[in-house]
Parts: structure tokens; C-alpha cells; sequence
């Protein structure tokens, strides 16, 4: 293995997935722009929605780390918002840092890649990319643009040796699901909708580590013919109405 960037490395997915490619032999560089604090991840603070570092981080990171075989875009926040409330800076914040910034650091990762023939970019999406709700305008809009922009950054970089895919969690176990300081997993309507009545196949929320290991499967070498596909892994949310 060789190296790997993770944003969004601090906490929650991120987090696992960074440890998930280090236990599989990857160099990885932890990106976050909060402390990260993690046995063997490098780590390097930035702020994923500063597309015009990007080149800069890249090149940081390979002089530490040696050559970049894999990126994760993991990195992302919620800003919950109905229509009538929505401010324009919350709306760019959230396609900051889950639409632009991914989009610009694939680019300069994969150019990288292109030209050493070869490599791979999972950028981390949500349900939320098909399925909406009430408040997240911004975060939807993103998800489904970098989902998007997954199939053109496949075209564009397949002809040399890049494979680029997306992981589409469903509900997850991490701080994310604390919304207006309440954890959604833990609510009455959660219990009773997804899994009571379920809507939820499996009946229960996703932990890190199950996003962690599609992740790996498709930054590992066993994955050569696997580009431009959207992942889910959502407990089987999305098969159901």
C-alpha cells in the first residue's frame, strides 16, 4: 500500500476510515480542521472548503508520505435550515465543504494519479443525495452534486488507471446525528418509524467502521473494475417506501 489522504479525519466516519487504511497498511494523512489525534495518521490541518490549497496540501502530503494512491472525501457538516430561514452563508458553507472542496481535491489528487497511471477517490456522499427531508436543502444539494461530479471525475480519469466511486451512508452513529442538541437514533420517532414499523430493514443505525469497510474494498488493489458506481450502505433504507 501506499499512501492515502482522509479528510474529515478527526471524529465520526472519518475517523474510522483513517484508522481502517492504516490497519491496511496505508501511509495516511489524516486532513481536519480540527485536532487530530490518532496512533499513525499524519495530520494535517486545513480546511477542505480552501479549494485554492488544495495543489499546496497535495504536495505537502506526498513529500511526507511518499506518493498518493488513494483519497477519501469525508469531511462534512449540517447546517439545518428551512427554506424561509435559509442564509446564504450557511447554504455555501455546506457546498464548501462537501461539493467544492471534494471536487477540487480530486482534482488535484487525481491529476497526480492520472499521470503515475493510476490510483483511487471515494468521495463519502449521504442517502441524502436521493432521499431529502425538511431543513436540508444545502446538505441534499451537495450530496447529490458530488455524486455528480463521482461519475464525470470517473469518465474523465478511467482512461488513466483512476478509479473513482461514492459511499452513500444511511444513518450513522456519529455526532452528525445530534441535531438541535437531540440524538436523532435515540428519538421516539426514529425507534418508531425505522425500526418498529421498518422502514429501516436491518432495524438499527450504521456504525463507522461498517462505512469504513466499503471504503477499503474500494481504495484496495482487489478493486480494478469498480468506477463511477454510488455504494450504499444504509441497512437497506433506500428499498423501501
Amino acid at each position: 500500500m501506499g499512501s492515502a489522504i482522509v479528510t474529515g479525519a478527526a471524529n465520526g466516519i472519518g475517523r474510522a476510515i483513517a484508522e481502517r487504511l492504516r490497519d491496511d497498511g496505508f501511509a495516511v494523512a489524516g486532513v481536519d480542521i480540527e485536532t487530530i489525534d490518532v496512533a499513525g495518521i499524519t495530520s494535517f490541518t486545513a480546511d477542505v472548503a480552501e479549494i485554492e490549497r488544495h495543489e499546496a496540501l497535495v504536495a505537502e502530503v506526498e513529500d511526507a508520505l511518499g506518493p498518493l494512491d488513494a483519497l477519501v472525501n469525508v469531511a462534512g457538516i449540517f447546517i439545518p435550515m428551512a427554506i424561509e430561514a435559509l442564509e446564504p452563508a450557511a447554504y455555501h458553507r455546506q457546498l464548501g465543504v462537501m461539493l467544492h472542496g471534494p471536487v477540487f481535491l480530486a482534482r488535484a489528487a487525481g491529476l497526480r494519479m492520472a499521470a503515475r497511471g493510476g490510483g483511487r477517490i471515494v468521495n463519502v456522499t449521504s442517502i441524502h443525495a436521493s432521499h431529502s427531508e425538511v431543513g436540508s436543502l444545502a446538505y441534499d444539494a451537495a450530496k447529490a452534486g458530488l455524486e455528480a461530479a463521482t461519475r464525470t471525475l470517473a469518465i474523465e480519469l478511467g482512461p488513466h488507471g483512476v478509479l473513482v466511486n461514492s459511499v452513500a451512508p444511511g444513518f450513522v452513529r456519529t455526532r452528525m446525528s445530534i441535531v438541535d442538541g437531540r440524538d436523532e437514533l435515540e428519538s421516539e420517532w426514529f425507534a418508531d418509524v425505522y425500526q418498529r414499523y421498518g422502514k429501516l430493514p436491518l432495524r438499527r443505525a450504521g456504525e463507522p467502521r461498517e462505512v469504513a469497510a466499503a471504503v477499503a474494498h474500494l481504495v484496495s488493489p482487489d478493486n480494478t473494475y469498480v468506477t463511477g458506481a454510488r455504494l450504499l450502505v444504509d441497512g437497506g433504507l433506500a428499498v423501501t417506501f
